[in-house]
């Protein structure tokens, strides 16, 4: 039977063990946060000052996707200290927390489109003209989906985050040679590739494929350095990253959202990021304007529609090839009509 002196000492070690808990859980949130701060501040002395983007975030009036997924509108720019620049990158990146899944649309940058208020103009030419905002105005025209944030990268910022996340280089597979316009020289072949490497093959575009060849090779950067960035040797260094690429990107997605979609990143890791690329095989033709240069004219029927089965989860092929056959039904009565 416990005797009242037993009941008070147990009583005491148990107030004990929680204060000696309480102290230790303290001094990890505190050691956490110090070390958390010390790797921010050291990424952004490593990456110093810049001047690549501008202090003040654009205005952008995107809207929150109604099925929560988060639409991030991503665009890579050289600005080389000019105040006006076009964007050599457009990329539309979904994260879907729900379902854990990511996608990564790239639009060719010389589609011709409709840029509201100012005619018929290439893609990257409503960013030189209006910035995000105009550019995120003309997708909505054009394709029909908009989007919540955006984020201006500098490609130098790219280059010093690959080489914070992988110091040793990440591992790609060169399909050719490749040195023309890039600053680099790159030989064929499984190779290890640095942040001014790999900033060199993503952007190489020399050569029969154009853009459409460095389109794909972006999405297969993305997605070797995700894995990278979820590997546990990543995530030891995200506050470091976050300092890093502080000083070359411009977005509009506040820092607690920052956190919130990392930590939800973080948590609910996706396998795959899944990459699509506008405009669709067989919807484009080559033309050439003399105020635009040269462009592709595309079925905007067939990529909207692909775009959002995409977006969707659905399969986009399905979308496009059910366009085609409206548009044969359509000719094939127009050629009957009397």
């Amino acid at each position: 039977m416990n005797t009242r002196n037993d009941y008070r000492k147990k009583m005491r070690r148990r107030k004990r063990f929680f204060r000696i808990f309480l102290v230790l859980f303290l001094l990890v949130i505190t050691i956490g946060t110090a070390f958390t701060l010390y790797q921010y501040q050291a990424g952004k002395m490593q990456a110093g000052e810049s001047k690549a983007v501008n202090d003040n975030v654009a205005a952008f009036n995107g809207e929150k996707d109604e099925q929560g997924k988060v639409n991030v509108l991503l665009l890579g720019v050289d600005s080389r200290g000019e105040e006006q620049s076009r964007t050599d990158t457009i990329m539309i990146a979904q994260y879907d927390p729900e379902n854990e899944k990511a996608r990564l649309v790239s639009l060719m940058r010389d589609i011709y489109v409709d840029i509201p208020d100012h005619g018929k103009w290439k893609l990257n030419t409503s960013y030189f003209l209006g910035g995000p905002e105009l550019l995120r105005q003309t997708l909505k025209e054009n394709f029909d989906i908009d989007v919540q944030y955006y984020a201006l990268v500098d490609f130098k910022g790219f280059q010093n985050v690959v080489d914070v996340l992988a110091p040793n280089g990440i591992e790609m597979n060169v399909e050719k040679p490749m040195s023309e316009k890039i600053n680099v020289s790159l030989e064929p072949g499984l190779q290890t590739l640095d942040g001014e490497e790999l900033l060199g093959y993503a952007r190489f575009r020399h050569d029969a494929e154009g853009d459409f060849g460095r389109v794909e090779r972006q999405q297969k950067v993305i997605n070797a350095l995700k894995d990278e960035l979820l590997s546990l040797n990543g995530v030891s260094k995200l506050p470091k990253l976050m300092g890093t690429i502080s000083p070359y990107i411009e977005t509009n997605i506040g820092g607690m959202d920052r956190i919130g979609l990392v930590k939800e990143f973080i948590l609910n890791p996706v396998n795959n990021i899944e990459t699509f690329r506008l405009p669709v095989d067989n919807s484009y033709t080559n033309e050439r304007y003399e105020k635009a240069g040269a462009v592709l004219e595309i079925d905007f029927e067939e990529n909207k529609k692909a775009l959002k089965a995409f977006l969707n989860g659905e399969d986009p092929s399905l979308a496009s090839e059910t366009t085609k056959n409206e548009n044969e039904d359509e000719e094939a009565l127009s050629d009957s009509q009397p």
